[in-house]
């Protein structure tokens, strides 16, 4: 017998014979890609199959995958099991299967799928992909029926032999006197030599003996006589095994059996004392009958972890269920199930408030049982139970990567009763912001924060209105600045009095990454440092790893690039126990994002693959904040600019239909886009992104600092040294000191071709002391100017550059440069957002179709044309087109 390995289920019991079984097993796992075990349940596949695996392991270099497939009967939940077993990041819907495939591509490992007959077309469509996709891997099943994939080899489990059978018995039974050996010998052949008949026999040799376990045996098989006929023999032998056990239990332990039908995926005692403790069973009877039902194998009990959890095997389930079904208390079990369920989501719910991960571990553990009451809730004549438990799960979902399913869930519940104004309809359409937040966060779902809101409010339901409150902000953080600043003061003010610790921290969050994308760092980490201490302290290891994550790229953008990178690997710490694509996802981007900076192309590579084996090919990638921009980055870095090209232009290809367009793109994106699209040698496109960008960048210095500079390498000599001022002024003014050296290097390459070859070489020293001095990688500096100075005056003036940090030496570009500032008035005096908004409004569009056209909000655009009004010294549109129409025909 193999040890069996911690990446395997470790039985309850020992493993008895099945030596030649387990030698013809590993001959087919050495010739075929696809094993099937099959056989009717209780034959023993499950325990054929871990033997088999823990032998198998030592030959394949990345290990063992085992998903137990009994914890869902959702098909669509099948490629998650896998991946998490397989640790990997689990994608959802269409894609799931793919992503999987592609994430074990290059993979050398046996994938176990243990129990697959209720989910079998969703297996075989997995294992014919992995078979397809990944040469290394091995798919071993176990099912009752074949898969019927090809290239499948089909195993079929046999009878254990007469004397690995009375082996069996004997182990399970303990010792057995020698006159009673004949009758454990005919009781063996009786049930066909099959492990699960055989053990539920032996479980009773405690209260019979072994003469009467036969006789009863006898007595029900003259029972299956009368039986269907074309029944196999082996399933009317499991099935007359089982029942005859079924009805040797005391009446209360049949109840109990009975009961626990209802259960999905497991419990605990207390939730069986909650389910099945009702006349003429108390709690006490449910304990006492639970562990006879162990001591009888109907029940399978986990103690390993601080509380023990029990199951009943498969096939043994499908029999209480159908007892269940036949019975006259199956809605009064089911009801029961629901109140317990909801019961449980009430006592833990105060761990949101205080400790999200013991809320996470209570509730995940149960997710099974939550979706069928929940499910069971919503089809009862009353749907408010129903109603009530979902309201408590919205957080599972936001942060377990199975948003669709609790997307779908929510929405029926608030389709139930879509003119209710109670609190609790305020709850469910604020769960579904939150959900939509990580799944879908540009549908119609997170838009439900607005109008929950509103009832919140009317309701007096304080706490659910500060959190869809901060909701309603989030929807509005890359659209109106100014709106969803205010709003998330106003939640954090009601939070911090009404005692909602969450909301306080997250609003403080949020406030920070709008600080941050308008670039005021300082103001921005200090909102940050607040926020992550008291969003790591209670377990909100989300919102904690995003906020990380901006928090890095604001150290990035001022320079601090060893700040940078421990914040963003601080990130994916926090993100990686939620094991979700979009947490995780993001914050591996923002650290792909700071070595790709820094000129650590492979560590940003390393950080990416996982992600890439998630969305590359997929049909329909999933939401994976930043992932695009940090591949596009990390492209065009390695000098694959059309591949770069493709990787920005599919930030939001996850929205689908259509909707992956570049209209839809963000500006930081635009940016990098634009600068690909140079790259490859397609300039009007570039120039063209530059301006959608700089037409979406209101309030965003660093991101119009990054559009003027791509505009400046598209513009001729004189353009280009005007508009990489214009970029060096916006960074150094807001502190974006990784930026400015990218602005001096390309005024240093402007002074060579202009002959400037001093101040040329001053730059280029000053671009890498502060390279250095940032932990950037080094960039060759042109060797024009030393062949045109000379050794001498050449190591004078790098010696006069070196001896400048970033700072100093953005202040003497400037003045080497002169007085060039944008004027305070005048046509000049414009941004080019502002251009935009004017070339918009003298096209006769109202303020709404300008926000629409630039992707700015109403009060922004209002915003902008008071500041041109100001500038140009006119007072209302027909005074703007006239003024303006010379300067646009021009421009």
């Amino acid at each position: 017998m193999s040890a069996i390995r911690p990446d395997l289920p470790v039985p309850p019991t020992t493993f008895v014979g099945r030596e030649p079984e387990l030698r013809a097993l590993a001959t087919a796992l050495g010739d075929a890609r696809l094993v099937t075990i099959a056989g009717p349940g209780g034959c023993g596949k499950t325990r054929l199959a871990i033997e088999a695996a823990a032998t198998e392991a030592v030959r394949r270099p990345d290990g063992v995958c085992w998903a137990d497939l009994t914890t869902t009967t959702d098909a669509h939940v099948v490629p998650e099991l896998v991946a998490t077993a397989a640790g990997v990041l689990p994608a959802a819907d269409r894609d799931a299967i793919p992503s999987l495939a592609r994430q074990l591509g290059d993979r050398r490992m046996l994938v176990c799928l243990d129990n697959c007959e209720h989910v079998v077309e969703a297996v075989a469509e997995l294992a014919a992909a992995l078979t397809r996709a990944c040469p290394g891997v091995t798919v071993l099943a176990t099912s009752r029926e074949p898969l019927r994939v090809p290239g499948e080899v089909v195993w079929r489990v046999p009878p254990l032999g007469a004397e690995d059978a009375v082996a069996l018995f004997e182990e399970r039974a303990g010792s057995v006197p020698a006159p009673d050996r004949d009758a454990v010998r005919t009781a063996c052949a009786r049930l066909d030599g099959i492990p699960l008949a055989i053990e539920l026999a032996a479980a009773w040799s405690g209260t019979l003996s072994a003469r009467e376990i036969l006789q009863g045996l006898d007595d029900r098989f003259s029972l299956l006589v009368r039986g269907p006929r074309g029944v196999a023999a082996r399933h009317q032998t499991l099935a007359a095994s089982m029942a005859w056990s079924h009805d040797l239990l005391e009446e209360d332990d049949r109840t109990l059996f009975r009961r626990l039908g209802a259960f999905h995926g497991g419990f605990t005692l207390d939730a069986a004392r909650g389910v099945c403790g009702f006349g003429p069973l108390d709690g006490m009877a449910v304990l006492a009958g639970l562990g006879r039902l162990v001591d009888k194998s109907l029940v399978v009990a986990d103690t390993q972890g601080s509380v023990a959890r029990y199951r009943m095997p498969e096939t043994v389930r499908a029999y209480a269920v159908a007892l269940l079904e036949a019975s006259e208390e199956a809605d009064r079990v089911r009801d029961r199930h629901l109140d317990t369920y909801l019961a449980l989501t009430d006592d833990v719910r105060p761990l949101l408030a205080r400790d999200k991960d013991a809320w996470r571990a209570a509730v995940g553990a149960e997710h099974e049982n939550l979706c069928a009451a929940a499910t069971w809730g919503l089809s009862r004549d009353d749907r408010g139970r129903g109603r009530l438990l979902l309201a408590g799960l919205p957080w599972l979902w936001h942060l377990n990567g199975r948003g669709h399913e609790g997307l779908e869930l929510l929405r029926r519940a608030v389709d139930h009763a879509p003119d209710d104004r109670t609190a609790l309809q305020a709850r469910l359409l604020t769960g579904l912001a939150l959900v939509a937040d990580t799944t879908h966060p540009a549908g119609p779902d997170h838009d439900a924060a607005a109008t929950a809101l509103d009832i919140a409010v009317e309701a007096g339901d304080v706490a659910t209105a500060c959190l869809a409150r901060l909701l309603r902000a989030v929807g509005l953080l890359f659209t109106d600045f100014d709106t969803a600043w205010k709003l998330a003061e106003t939640a954090r003010s009601e939070a911090r009095e009404s005692g909602e610790e969450f909301v306080a921290d997250g609003a403080t969050a949020l406030m920070g990454m709008i600080r941050h994308l308008r670039d005021e760092h300082d103001e921005a980490e200090d909102l940050f440092r607040t926020a992550t201490e008291g969003l790591l302290r209670r377990g909100d290891r989300g919102v904690a790893s995003t906020t990380l994550g901006f928090w890095a790229c604001g150290a990035l953008y001022t320079g601090d690039v060893e700040r940078a990178r421990a914040l963003a690997a601080e990130a994916v710490r926090t993100a990686r126990p939620l094991a979700d694509h979009h947490r995780v996802g993001s914050a591996a981007s923002v650290l792909a994002t700071v070595e790709t900076a820094a000129g650590r192309l492979d560590e940003a590579r390393a950080a990416l693959a996982p992600l890439v084996r998630l969305v590359e090919g997929a049909e329909r990638p999933p939401f994976v904040p930043g992932l695009a921009r940090a591949m596009g980055e990390l492209a065009l870095r390695s000098g694959r600019p059309h591949e770069a090209v493709a990787w920005f232009r599919s930030e939001t290809s996850w929205l689908g239909d259509g909707a992956g367009q570049e209209v839809a793109l963000s500006p930081q994106t635009l940016t990098g886009l634009a600068a690909a699209l140079q790259a490859t040698g397609d300039d009007a496109a570039a120039a063209s992104a530059c301006e959608r960008a700089l037409a979406r960048a209101a309030g965003m210095p660093g991101v119009i600092a990054d559009a003027l500079e791509r505009q400046a390498r598209l513009a001729d000599p004189a353009a280009a040294e005007r508009l990489h001022h214009e970029a060096l002024a916006l960074r150094a003014e807001h502190g974006l000191w990784l930026g400015c050296v990218g602005s001096l290097d390309a005024l240093a390459r402007i002074a060579v071709a202009a002959g400037a070859h001093a101040e040329a070489t001053r730059l280029f020293a000053a671009c890498d002391r502060a390279r250095t001095d940032m932990g950037l990688a080094p960039v060759p500096a042109d060797p024009g100017p030393r062949a045109a100075l000379g050794e001498t005056a050449y190591a004078a003036a790098w010696a006069e550059g070196g001896a400048l940090d970033v700072r100093a030496a953005v202040e003497w570009a400037r003045r080497a440069r002169g007085p060039r500032r944008r004027p305070s008035s005048g046509w000049a005096a414009l941004t080019p957002a502002e251009r935009s908004v004017v070339r918009l409004a003298a096209e006769g569009l109202s303020n709404p179709g300008i926000g629409a056209r630039l992707f700015m909000s109403r009060s922004t655009v209002k915003t902008h044309l008071s500041h041109v009004y100001a500038k140009l010294g006119v007072t209302n549109r027909t005074e703007l087109a006239a003024l303006a129409a010379p300067h646009l025909a021009e421009d």
